[in-house]
This record gives structure tokens, C-alpha cells and sequence, in this order.
């Protein structure tokens, strides 16, 4: 699945109000968290643009001078981001030269976490004059993909930032941080907008109103998630149907499914389902869309356990197609338990 979402088209309106908000704010280091699907990546990028700027406002950069095109041609010289390979080539960012020759002469693939190799680039980066005379900035997106050794070397440079760098560590999972990186980052928690604004954003991203409405409920109302998904043919169409079906047996309902996106539909019903079961309000799915009579809480969070399991392997599945059967085989086992133990009464 795309990981574009908020970061195209037209700019969220919660996106403009958080930058301006940070750009008041003095500081060499800011983290941003929150779930995903509420513009971490927007957000950073938007930071750092207003950051370089030639001609900056209060609210942010100009667009228009020679700093800003070089930000959209992604080749300003004073500016250096830092991500896993996979999303660094899918958002248009130029991998180093030697990364970019291991890749084409097949010698490995694109890594998805962030190597430690471009955090040296990074560290020598920092080294350098500004070559604009606006100083310098990095961008780490997401910040959870560094492993332990690229966080060491990202600290140290954090501990003694140079004096005309600034850094945006945009996270999906602050918590998987090391301590130490968030205790000298600026911490900002990513504003979720109310329904009808991602609505009213999402129909300017030309959904329909009933599609923006089924997108959100299937996100959970993270925005930019409804918008990839409204970009996936038909998923959220089918999306209130996907537990009467899978009730059914009907392992077709996860073909519009890749492995770890079924994972996360399932993990979504699961979710929904013990929120029922503890007199809760379900998040991704209509209560009338779930079974009628709440199902056993430790059947579910045994199915809960699984799904985290499945997860960790859904990348790379030994039978894609086995994986998918085994799972809507599972699921049709929980959804439909309500009704075998009403029988066996």
C-alpha cells in the first residue's frame, strides 16, 4: 500500500495549522508523533521547507523561490532525508550513489529500515557550510525504522547538534525511540482532525461524500489512511461487508487484500469486536456490520495473539495463497462462535 496518503495533493488544514503553531516555537530538534495516517510526513516536510526558505512567512514557505523548487525537484543541497530505501525511491528521494549501484546491480534490495550508512551521510552532512545561507535541515521519516546502531549515531549528533542544523524526527511509533532521542527532541503530538473536516478534505481529494464517509470509518478516521485506501479499487466499497463474509467462509472477501493488509483488516475486526464484547464502541466498522451478540473476550484475545504473529511473517509468507486461506478459515471460527455456542445451549 502507497505510504503517500496526506502527502499528496492539496495540503490538509490541519496540516497548515500545526506548522504555523511549531514555526512560533524555537528549537534545533522536533518530534513528531501520533498514529499513522494524521501527516507526520506532510507535517515534517512542511517544516523544513519553511525552514530553507528564501522568503518565509508566518505560516510557512512561499513556494515560490529557488529553495522551495528545489525541495519539489527533491535536490536542495541543505537539505537531507533520511528513511528506509523502499520509501525513500516510492516518495521520490535520490538514494546515496553507492546505495543506488548496489540496488541496480542487484546486490541487495532496497532496505526497509533505515541503514546506518545514510546516517553517516547524514553525520557528515551536518559537518558541511549551509550552501545556501539558510542553514541546514534533516528529516527523519519514519523514525522508528532506525535500528539501535543508526539511533546511537543519530543521538550523538542530536547531543551536539551543529549550530546551523535542524532536525524533524516524524514518527508513527514514538515509542519504539530510544529514551534518550525523545528526552532531547521537542515533542509534538499530532492534532486529529474532527469527521467532518478529513470528510470535507477527502471529497477535495475527488472522493464522493458516501466514499469519503465509508474511507474514514474504515481508517478509524486517520485521513490520510482513508485516503489510500480510497485508492485501492474497491477496498473501501467492500469494506462493511468484509465480516459477513468472512463469516460465511468466503476467502474471496480477502482478495483485494495483500498479506499484510489482510492482517490489519482482520486485526481491525478483531479490534472491533472486543470493543463489543467490553460494552465499547466499535472504531473501524458500523455496529450492525459485526455479529449481533458479543463474543468471547479470551476467544478474541487468543485471535488477537495470532493476528500479531501472522504479522511478523505477512512480508514474506512461505504460500501467500495458504496464508490468506488459514486466515479467513480463522476468522470464519471466531465471527461465527457466538452462534455454535448458542446452539450447543
Amino acid at each position: 500500500m502507497s505510504k503517500v496518503g496526506i502527502e499528496s495533493g492539496a495540503e490538509a488544514p490541519w496540516i497548515a495549522a500545526q506548522r504555523s503553531q511549531l514555526l512560533a516555537q524555537r528549537g534545533h530538534a522536533w518530534l513528531l508523533q501520533g498514529p499513522s495516517g494524521l501527516g507526520q510526513y506532510a507535517l515534517g516536510l512542511s517544516l523544513v521547507r519553511a525552514w530553507l526558505c528564501e522568503q518565509p512567512s508566518a505560516q510557512g514557505a512561499c513556494g515560490q523561490c529557488a529553495s522551495c523548487h528545489a525541495i519539489d525537484v527533491r535536490a536542495h543541497a541543505d537539505l537531507c532525508v533520511l528513511m528506509p530505501e523502499v520509501q525513500m525511491m516510492e516518495l521520490g528521494w535520490p538514494l546515496s550513489e553507492k546505495a543506488q549501484a548496489d540496488i541496480d546491480d542487484k546486490k541487495r534490495k532496497p532496505s526497509k529500515e533505515i541503514r546506518v550508512d545514510a546516517m553517516r551521510d547524514v553525520v557528515e552532512f551536518c559537518q558541511r557550510t549551509s550552501a545556501r545561507g539558510r542553514g541546514k535541515a534533516v528529516l527523519v521519516y519514519p523514525a522508528e525504522q532506525m535500528n539501535a546502531i543508526t539511533a546511537n549515531a543519530l543521538l550523538k549528533t542530536l547531543e551536539e547538534p551543529p549550530g546551523d542544523a535542524r532536525f524533524v524526527l516524524a514518527s508513527e511509533a514514538s515509542h519504539l525511540l530510544l529514551p534518550t532521542i525523545r528526552s532531547r527532541c521537542l515533542a509534538h503530538t499530532m492534532t486529529w482532525p474532527a469527521v467532518p473536516e478529513a470528510a470535507q478534505w477527502l471529497q477535495s481529494q475527488g472522493m464522493s461524500e458516501v466514499d469519503a464517509a465509508a474511507a474514514l470509518q474504515a481508517a478509524g478516521g486517520r485521513p490520510g489512511d482513508a485516503l489510500r485506501m480510497a485508492g485501492d479499487a474497491g477496498r473501501a466499497a467492500a469494506w462493511a461487508q468484509l465480516p459477513r463474509q468472512l463469516a460465511k467462509g468466503d476467502v474471496a472477501a480477502l482478495a483485494v487484500f495483500g498479506p499484510v493488509d489482510a492482517v490489519e483488516a482482520l486485526q481491525k475486526i478483531c479490534h472491533d469486536l472486543m470493543a463489543l464484547a467490553g460494552g465499547a464502541t466499535p472504531r473501524y466498522f458500523s455496529p450492525a456490520d459485526l455479529p449481533g451478540k458479543p463474543l468471547s473476550m479470551l476467544l478474541l484475545a487468543e485471535w488477537s495473539r495470532e493476528l500479531v504473529q501472522a504479522a511478523r511473517t505477512a512480508d514474506h509468507p512461505f504460500n501467500a495463497g495458504l496464508m490468506m486461506e488459514a486466515l479467513a478459515s480463522r476468522a470464519r471460527s471466531v465471527l461465527t462462535s457466538g452462534k455454535s455456542a448458542r446452539a450447543a445451549r
